[in-house]
């Protein structure tokens, strides 16, 4: 396991960590790779999962912890369908194609994300007061979750390779700046910046991908 003591240099009066170091090239790797449409970023993010697991296990952040394992599922569902696109879903490159949802569906998966918000971000307050010696309070358990939930439907809609990912990974980088800063880490919310503007760049260029499929 890594330490948060082994400080490679210090931003802000705070250290950056290996840990966080190997997290940060990992994941920007990955999302690049996504952005470009290339299944090859799933290997990337199988990596990241790991390190992120290990990362918010030593911040306390439980909700972020206990989703790297279902991101690792979703990732291996994601990598296979990218791969092995049904009849008519695939695109020039016998991947699967880029396709977006519909008003519906978008409103559905809003309504689910705050609502399981919620309800996690409750169970995460408990859990701090009924086990504090095995998990130590929670820090701001209800954005926590909000991050959780919306990262899972980001990495769910990522999986069907649906355009709509990429507003979703907007507003998770965007409420992570903010939940990083509350949970003293320093490098990560300038790293949520750079997904921000690569999140930016995967919508361009996925909408390119629909024009020409």
């Amino acid at each position: 396991m890594f330490s948060t003591d082994f400080i490679l240099f210090r931003m802000g009066g705070m250290g950056v960590s290996l840990l966080e170091l190997l997290s940060v090239v990992t994941g920007l790797t990955c999302v690049f790779l996504a952005g470009r449409g290339k299944s090859i970023n799933f290997w990337f993010g199988y990596v990241y999962c790991f390190l992120l697991f290990a990362l918010f296990m030593q911040k306390h952040l439980y909700s972020s912890m206990i989703l790297q394992p279902i991101s690792l599922i979703i990732n291996i569902i994601g990598h296979y369908k990218w791969t092995h696109p049904k009849a008519g879903e695939e695109n020039k490159d016998k991947e699967l194609k880029v396709t977006r949802m519909s008003n519906p569906v978008r409103a559905l998966n809003v309504i689910l994300v705050v609502l399981l918000a919620l309800i996690w971000g409750w169970i995460l307050q408990e859990i701090g007061q009924i086990w504090p010696d095995a998990f130590p309070p929670a820090k701001i358990p209800f954005l926590d979750a909000f991050v959780t939930m919306a990262i899972l439907t980001a990495q769910f809609l990522s999986a069907r390779k649906k355009i709509e990912c990429w507003v979703a990974w907007t507003i998770v980088n965007t409420t992570n700046i903010v939940l990083y800063i509350l949970a003293g880490l320093v490098f990560m919310p300038i790293v949520s910046a750079c997904y921000l503007v690569l999140a930016f760049f995967g919508f361009s260029s996925w909408r390119k991908q629909m024009k020409e499929q």
